[in-house]
């Protein structure tokens, strides 16, 4: 699977949550992470909107498509929103006692069913080819993965499964795992190349 090449340096500054940096509070008032801040001074603090700003400088692989614009949007959004909800409920199931774990991930398995249709069309989620409803998807099928891996590798989804392993092999995921050291305020960030 080949990914984007590097055209642009970022500042890397991987930070501990529990002790959050006062720089990254201010540039950040939610306090959440991934913050992209812009040589221009503006902030993006969402990851979709990041991804999408990287993908504006350069997309060599057309991960953004304008013919796969609307079915790209409606699984994004979808996962962003009722499938995130249940993953939550999935993963931390003893802070939602109204319902089983095994409720919350049978809700999660609507939008898992879903993907394993379009799965049976296409090697990717909406085209042949990797696009960012598949980068923005991923991560959270690979959370929802391993709330219970067993479950997981016996369920009736072996095309996700097949679908997300390339990912999770991926040297763009693999180097995205590499752990940084914690920055401090003071330190000097770790440059990074997109």
């Amino acid at each position: 699977m080949t990914f984007c090449q590097a055209i642009i340096t970022a500042e890397l500054r991987e930070v501990f949550l529990a002790d959050k940096p006062s720089v990254m509070l201010a540039y950040s008032s939610k306090a959440t992470v991934p913050v992209l801040v812009l040589d221009n001074g503006v902030v993006l603090d969402e990851s979709l909107e990041i991804m999408r700003w990287v993908l504006e400088q350069s997309d060599p692989q057309q991960w953004i498509r304008s013919d796969l614009e609307a079915p790209t949007k409606a699984l994004i959004e979808e996962n962003d929103g009722s499938f995130k909800v249940d993953l939550d409920h999935y993963k931390y199931w003893d802070r939602y006692p109204l319902k089983t774990q095994q409720d919350y991930r049978a809700a999660a398995e609507i939008f898992l069913c879903k993907l394993e249709r379009r799965l049976e069309i296409t090697d990717y989620l909406v085209a042949m080819q990797v696009t960012l409803a598949d980068i923005a998807i991923f991560p959270f099928i690979r959370q929802f993965a391993f709330v219970d891996k067993l479950w997981f590798d016996q369920s009736p989804y072996p095309l996700i499964r097949r679908w997300l392993q390339r990912f999770l092999e991926s040297e763009l995921f693999l180097q995205s795992m590499i752990k940084q050291p914690t920055w401090r305020e003071g330190d000097k960030p770790i440059l990074f190349p997109w």
